[in-house]
């Protein structure tokens, strides 16, 4: 992927900045020119809270090309607060179980390196579960 799309679409991927629908009210994400609800235009930009919980989750042992240096790692289907339902990678778990239901928050982190030798890093979205006081 090319210098300028991750330009582009950084409030999406550092801030999950989606759309909400002036017409249904639903939240969007990612964000799309129209409403997949009511069909009508949706550009209203709306800032999700960054939590959610899982609700799937699978561990990938053979990453696909350019993310084979995290493997293994946990992609979940994660349900925003909000309503929308986002796949992202989990990260900071530690010796912790996922489990459907979880509580988790965004983070922004390292997704791959593109480029080695120009030095290109991607971030993105991943959550982590949500810290507890006692942690």
């Amino acid at each position: 992927m090319e210098i300028p799309r991750h330009w582009r679409l950084r409030q999406q991927r550092y801030a999950l900045v989606g759309e909400v629908c002036p017409h249904c009210e639903e939240k969007i994400f990612p964000p799309r020119d129209v409403c997949p609800y009511c069909g009508n235009e949706a550009k209203t930009q709306f800032t999700f809270s960054g939590r959610g919980t899982v609700f799937s989750f699978t561990t990938l042992t053979e990453a696909p090309a350019g993310f084979e240096q995290t493997a293994p790692y946990t992609v979940a289907l994660v349900k925003l607060e909000e309503g929308p339902v986002v796949t992202a990678q989990l990260t900071d778990l530690g010796d912790r179980p996922v489990e459907i239901g979880m509580p988790v928050e965004m983070v922004t982190r390292k997704i791959r390196a593109e480029d080695e030798e120009r030095g290109v890093i991607i971030y993105g979205y991943k959550f982590r579960p949500v810290l507890t006081e006692t942690q």
